[in-house]
């Protein structure tokens, strides 16, 4: 154990100490969000990401100790462990050399190798192996043998030949070496299967396409792997052959004889029979692991940015869900979301229609003294959102609301269980609505795999995906915190310690005696015991309670902390959260001690300067160009305003308000020179892009910022501003090399509006 925190250190570039203390507190089941922010004096401030990587490096270690366990058993009963196989199992530090070492060893089904054992050939093939100069003839004829099958020289020769094979594949030392090469040196190769050339069109750049197994992106391994999977293309992994033989010679080969000849065409053999197919193996298995982890962060960023998106809060919202023949779906939210009236309106379907949608959407902005109007931007969204504004309702704010996801909400237990008496187009306006209001809460609601901002998200390991998601969403709402009297279940299941059952109890016990007045009384919720209470207690709001610090993020534990700071400078709590002179008057280094440092004492202090803050960024409303609602209105130099939709390692898609996203290529982000599209965009930030290519039959649409950024610096998400690059910063890559291979991502986010409505 000692040693896997001194490994886990010195690979994270932290201390053994941070480490052991981590791990402890993940143990005794402390989360990441608690341990990150409610524990800085043990881990030394380590942050979420770096506890949580501590938290994966340590489960695959515990995992790579509990095969090596199994090993060890397995070559005890088999009465193979020697002393220094022993130390090479111990010694091993990845699942690889672990199980190279094993191989050997490991039960396998009858092969050559094994067959020619049964024989009686493991002699000569020692023999063969050695290279000594001897009348190899003569000493084959030995091992003739009619009754065990070996019935001429050359069988004996070939059997020999089929276990020298095995050994030099099962090699440890060499199948590192082997491995190393192909990772290095290897390329892919994918070539279309005859045939398939229009029902793989979309692949059409990997018809004949070769690439470094070392350099070839997440999102390209991807999009082969699954041309392959459909049957559109052949993929294969092609290393340097003439360098893997001499390889494997350099290590085998000892003379220059007859004995030397066997063990080379030993070598063709195993090579191109075993090894080959074994490392290819591994390889695939090896990028799709890389390439899974990839998109599996991009996926796990976009839906961050997603969940903290600015929220419009607590306002009296209009929802509407557009439609042409079927008409629009509309609802009225109060300011806690709840549903106060559900209609529908035809302002697209003739003249009396638009007349009657028009009077209804006045009278119910009265009604209910509606605040902001929210318009999914589905089908007819563009033009419903021109119908609203045309209405010129006073003080009402007018936003497009990114509907993805609200249809399979509606379809869902959640929303069943909310509205059961509703149907599924009413559901999907409030989530509309909601998701306007608040982001965060709405959107824990649906399968964050269903919202459409990922990159290959159905093609990677599934149960990575979920852990990744589960960590951002966690994180997320723990970041923004929860009020505790109108959370619902879906988002209370993410606060730091409780889950889907705590959070059933705690809205069972709300609604059987009202709202909570207090944290201390979570202890009251069935259940909920005092590892769930330290662990929720500081994420959870109480807006208006009687102790102050209810609503903030200050931790029930330091209360006490909090009350004697405030005695020590005869005030009350509730003062030192209004009055800042009050506050600077408190000399924090008197209140350190073991347990408390200053890390804790300034998040107190923050949190008592803004108690409960939202970290959120404010929201600022947006409207598309008018008169600009399909693709077919766009020209090429056209200039948008835009919001970004969906982050890949490729580029950016962005929402124009024409229904279908362009995408601007990670070369037409900005002037400078950027490896991740992340590094200058984030979900929902708003943007100023150029049409620079239009293909209606293929709903392709090309954007750039470059042209925009010429003129004005691009606001960085932290508020800075990036000022403009060097000539010779520029990007040079040409974004038409790669734009086709990423047709599919563009069908697919088309497919899924589709399917979303």
């Amino acid at each position: 154990m000692i040693s896997h925190f001194k490994k886990i250190a010195s690979e994270l570039s932290i201390t053994e100490k941070q480490v052991s203390a981590t791990i402890d507190l993940l143990d005794e089941g402390s989360t990441v969000p608690f341990i990150s922010r409610y524990r800085k004096e043990m881990t030394s401030s380590l942050d979420e990401v770096q506890v949580a990587a501590i938290r994966d490096r340590m489960q695959q270690l515990r995992e790579l100790d509990k095969r090596r366990e199994a090993i060890l058993k397995s070559l005890t009963e088999l009465g193979k462990l020697t002393p220094q196989l022993e130390q090479a199992v111990n010694a091993a530090e990845s699942m690889a050399i672990l199980e190279d070492i094993y191989l050997p060893y490991r039960p396998k089904r009858k092969t050559r190798a094994t067959a020619a054992r049964e024989k009686g050939l493991q002699p000569l093939a020692d023999i063969v192996l050695e290279q000594g100069r001897i009348d190899l003839d003569s000493e084959a004829a030995k091992y003739i043998d009619t009754e065990k099958g070996v019935n001429t020289l050359d069988e004996a020769l070939a059997g020999a030949r089929d276990i020298i094979a095995e050994h030099i594949a099962e090699n440890a030392e060499l199948r590192t070496h082997v491995r190393t090469l192909f990772l290095e040196k290897g390329d892919f190769q994918s070539k279309v299967i005859p045939g398939k050339e229009e029902e793989g069109i979309k692949y059409k750049d990997y018809f004949d396409w070769k690439e470094p197994v070392k350099s070839a992106p997440s999102h390209r391994i991807l999009a082969m792997r699954r041309a392959e999977k459909e049957e559109i293309l052949y993929l294969d992994v092609l290393p340097q052959e003439e360098e893997a033989i001499d390889i494997i010679e350099n290590q085998f080969i000892k003379g220059n004889n007859a004995c030397t000849g066997q063990v080379k065409l030993a070598i063709a053999d195993g090579y191109k029979r075993l090894l080959k197919p074994s490392m290819e193996t591994e390889v695939r298995l090896h990028t799709k692991k890389k390439a899974d982890e990839e998109a599996i962060r991009v996926f796990a960023e976009n839906m961050r940015q997603l969940l903290l998106g600015a929220p419009l809060g607590q306002k009296r919202v209009m929802a509407i869900d557009p439609g042409f023949r079927t008409g629009c779906k509309v609802v009225c939210l109060d300011e806690q979301g709840k549903l106060l009236e559900n209609t529908n309106i035809y302002p697209h379907t003739g003249a009396g229609n638009l007349k009657d949608a028009e009077k209804t959407v006045t009278h119910l902005c009265a009604q209910f003294n509606i605040e902001a109007i929210a318009i999914g931007n589905g089908t007819a969204g563009r033009e419903t959102e021109t119908f609203v504004r045309a209405l010129n309702l006073p003080d009402v704010v007018i936003v497009m609301v990114n509907e993805a996801g609200a249809s399979v909400y509606s379809a869902s237990d959640v929303a069943r269980e909310e509205f059961p008496d509703k149907d599924v187009t009413v559901r999907g306006a409030v989530s509309i609505g909601r998701r306007l209001m608040d982001p965060l809460a709405e959107l824990v609601k649906i399968d964050p795999k269903s919202i459409g901002v990922g990159q290959y998200q159905h093609d990677v390991d599934q149960n990575k995906l979920q852990i990744a998601l589960d960590d951002t969403v966690i994180s997320s709402v723990n970041a923004v915190g929860v009020e505790l009297n109108t959370a619902s279940k879906q988002i209370l299941a993410y606060v730091s310690g409780l889950g889907p059952q705590l959070a059933q109890n705690i809205i069972e016990y709300r609604n059987l005696n009202g709202a909570f007045k207090k944290r201390s009384e979570l202890r009251k919720v069935t259940r909920l015991g005092d590892k769930a209470f330290e662990q929720a207690a500081g994420f959870l709001r109480i807006r208006n309670a009687d102790n102050p610090l209810d609503a903030s993020g200050v931790h029930p534990e330091r209360y006490a902390l909090v009350e004697q700071m405030a005695q020590d400078i005869n005030c009350k709590v509730k003062d030192l959260m209004q009055n800042e002179q009050l506050r600077k008057s408190i000399p924090l280094k008197k209140y350190v001690t073991e347990q408390v440092g200053l890390p804790t004492l300034n998040d107190i202090m923050a949190e008592l300067a803004k108690p409960g803050r939202d970290p959120r960024e404010q929201f600022e409303a947006f409207s598309f160009t008018e008169g600009v609602n399909a693709i077919g209105d766009l020209k090429i130099g056209m200039e948008l305003p835009g919001i970004v939709t969906n982050i890949t390692a490729f580029g950016a898609f962005v929402d124009i308000g024409v229904h279908q996203d362009g995408l601007v290529h990670l070369s037409q982000i900005t002037n400078r020179y950027i490896k991740d599209p992340n590094e200058v965009l984030k979900v929902h930030q708003k943007v100023k892009v150029t049409v620079t290519e239009i293909d209606v039959n293929r709903k392709r649409i090309a954007l750039s910022m470059k042209a925009n950024e010429q003129r004005d610096a691009v606001k960085h998400p932290g508020g800075k501003f990036i000022s403009k690059p060097k000539p010779e910063q520029a990007e040079r890559r040409s974004p038409e090399k790669h734009r086709n291979e990423e047709t599919d991502m563009l069908a697919k986010l088309a497919a899924l509006k589709s399917k979303f409505r």
